[in-house]
């Protein structure tokens, strides 16, 4: 089966799979999804991923992190540019997430990084999604 926008899948199988409290979820690899769970684990959203071939394809296995009550660390994942309406913001008009509390994920010249350092870096570029 076919997906057209494949990293709007990866995050709603990412959101879907820590409101049913899973401990790992597996998602079918793509340097672009790669970058994002790269960025997800660096920001402290999940605990760990790693890269596992299955069969004769790869797939990108994400441990999902918890806090002590087993509540989600992850309350909200947004996907913000679609394939219908691609959304662009300079490093001017970066837009932050809960007034910083959040993380946002952006595609920039430079590589995919997070809102915060596309603004130190003076880079502006498509907006994937939101992390809180």
């Amino acid at each position: 089966m076919s997906v057209s926008d494949p990293l709007a899948d990866m995050l709603t199988k990412i959101r879907n799979a820590s409101s049913a409290r899973f401990e790992k979820v597996d998602i079918p690899t793509s340097k672009l999804k790669l970058e994002v769970v790269k960025i997800l684990k660096n920001e402290g959203y999940i605990k760990n991923f790693k890269k596992v071939s299955q069969d004769s394809f790869s797939v990108i296995r994400v441990f999902l992190k918890y806090d002590d009550d087993r509540a989600p660390v992850i309350q909200g994942i947004e996907k913000i540019s679609k394939p219908g309406r691609r959304v662009y913001a300079g490093y001017r008009t970066m837009p932050r997430v809960y007034n910083g509390f959040g993380t946002l994920i952006v595609s920039t010249s430079a590589g995919v990084t997070t809102g915060r350092k596309a603004r130190e870096r003076k880079v502006g570029g498509e907006l994937l999604c939101s992390i809180w």
